[in-house]
């Protein structure tokens, strides 16, 4: 049966949802990896915050709950690049971006639809499991509240919508770069330095911590483990989830003024 209207981008979420859910050893060797890293980062934690108890403004209990947080969403947001970003570099440098331009849906539109069901696998498939494991291992701080995980789940949302519009900048790069390898090499060091994943924001220096924390890769982890270790509360929550969402709206629209621009000057290779 064939999809009409905006019943389109559902169903490229579940067709890529189910692609992705197609490569269990990959699944399987993910889950190793983030846990075994999540050990590796654990046990360095506990290190650090035996020195210092409330290093960055976290117990160790919290320390670890971060660390975990991490791993569940490492993959989820892409936070060591791949996904759209590389997809995308890939069908512009072969010419398979005119195929995708004469397709009867908003261009970036499927790619953020197919990007939300590969994210959505991903926390499943490769979050829950290295989670759980984590929560056995070591004293995490888990929130019981319910309704803290609803806004843990919105955050990790505008994480997705965040990190999507940076990628799908990177792999517009190519269009005027035709390889853009250097500049995913860019996004990945970026990603990983500024959103928490290798040390919380807080650990930073002075006022470089709270320029770190305002800058748009914060949203894509620092805030939902934050949100989740319920360190907002009331207005602040609220301001600091509306932060993340202007950062994920504004970066959306650059994103779609860069490929209107981008879409002028479509080059094919061999043809």
């Amino acid at each position: 049966m064939r999809v009409r209207g905006s019943g389109i981008y559902p169903a490229v979420a579940v067709s890529s949802f189910r692609r992705y859910a197609t490569y269990r050893a990959a699944t399987f060797a993910g889950v190793v990896a983030n846990t075994v890293f999540g050990f590796i980062l654990s046990y360095t934690f506990i290190a650090l915050w035996d020195l210092r108890p409330q290093l960055g403004g976290y117990d160790r209990s919290q320390a670890l709950t971060f660390v975990w947080v991490g791993q569940a969403l490492l993959a989820c947001v892409s936070l060591m690049g791949s996904g759209v970003g590389d997809e995308l570099q890939e069908r512009v440098r072969r010419g398979d971006v005119v195929i995708d331009l004469y397709r009867p849906a908003d261009f970036q539109l499927w790619w953020f639809a197919s990007d939300l069901g590969r994210a959505s696998f991903h926390l499943l498939g490769r979050g829950v499991v290295p989670m759980l494991l984590g929560a056995l291992a070591f004293d995490l701080a888990l929130p019981s509240d319910p309704l803290r995980w609803a806004f843990f789940l919105f955050a990790v949302f505008v994480a997705v919508l965040v990190s999507f519009s940076i990628r799908f900048l990177v792999g517009l790069s190519a269009f005027w770069l035709m390889d853009a390898a250097g500049v995913s090499a860019v996004y990945t060091l970026t990603s990983m330095f500024f959103s928490g994943m290798l040390m919380p924001l807080t650990v930073f220096p002075g006022d470089f911590a709270d320029i770190a924390q305002w800058l748009p890769w914060a949203a894509t982890l620092q805030v939902p483990a934050d949100v989740l270790l319920g360190r907002y509360a009331g207005a602040g929550l609220t301001g600091m989830l509306a932060l993340s969402a202007a950062w994920g709206v504004a970066l959306f629209l650059v994103a779609r003024a860069v490929q209107a621009a981008a879409t002028r000057r479509v080059v094919v290779q061999g043809g």
